[in-house]
């Protein structure tokens, strides 16, 4: 299957090439214009765009599983979406189709922690103007923009009973991730092996102690980036008044 008929065309990915530094340039640009146009946004005129963009993240999704199967790429230990930023991209449908706050605390955490990361440090092999390139900064950056516009635009906030909430999804998921990964020889969230290239997780201990490193990891980030929010959050209102 050959996207766009440059089955010859070499795609490989550079990071902070020209490319990959229009799409930071673009990311960090929409997410000013969404603070800068929050009042606009918060108007209720906007809950078709809501739509609108979950059923685009809908539509990308289903064509990258297409694409993967098609290419003979898809397997079953590691294309489900089931990494934490296709999670993200999942909460992001819910999120923008029902409004509900508790997708947006789970979510939120997601885009800074995980989806931010992804997208100033792509694990990426294919370059522009392969789907793959545009399925995987689109989906990420959609995962980051969303709940800022909540917050920004519709004033969902966070408080520290997220911070719980997130914990307890995440230790939910948990033994469902550890036995698909058993059952489909995978390595979801990492929860079988760490990476074989040198990495962070190295820094965490020996298996399987670095999981309960990474558990450890996740709360002080997401108490980080709670104070952090509400700070913000503190800092914002006070300047709208006055």
């Amino acid at each position: 299957m050959d996207w766009f008929g440059l089955s010859n065309q070499s795609f490989d990915f550079d990071m902070f090439s020209r490319n990959h530094l229009i799409i930071l340039g673009i990311f960090i640009l929409i997410t000013f214009l969404i603070f800068l146009n929050r009042k606009k946004l918060s108007d209720d005129k906007w809950r078709r765009a809501e739509i609108g963009a979950a059923f685009s993240l809908i539509l990308i999704e289903v064509t990258n599983q297409v694409w993967m199967y098609g290419n003979g790429v898809w397997k079953l230990g590691r294309s489900m979406p089931l990494e934490l930023c296709n999670i993200g991209l999942i909460l992001s449908v819910v999120l923008l189709l029902t409004r509900k706050k508790v997708m947006f605390e789970i979510l939120f955490f997601i885009a800074i922690l995980g989806a931010t990361q992804a997208i100033v440090t792509p694990a990426l092999k294919y370059d522009f103007p392969h789907f793959r390139f545009i399925h995987f900064f689109y989906a990420h950056m959609m995962v980051v923009w969303v709940p800022f516009y909540f917050s920004w635009a519709k004033g969902y906030s966070l408080t520290f009973k997220s911070v719980i909430k997130l914990t307890v999804f995440i230790n939910l998921l948990l033994p469902a991730i550890l036995f698909i990964n058993k059952q489909a020889d995978g390595n979801y969230w990492f929860l079988r092996h760490k990476p074989k290239s040198t990495s962070f997780f190295d820094l965490l201990g020996p298996y399987p102690w670095y999981i309960l490193s990474l558990e450890g990891l996740l709360i002080v980030l997401s108490l980080v980036v709670w104070l952090i929010s509400r700070k913000w959050n503190r800092s914002v209102e006070r300047r709208s008044f006055t």
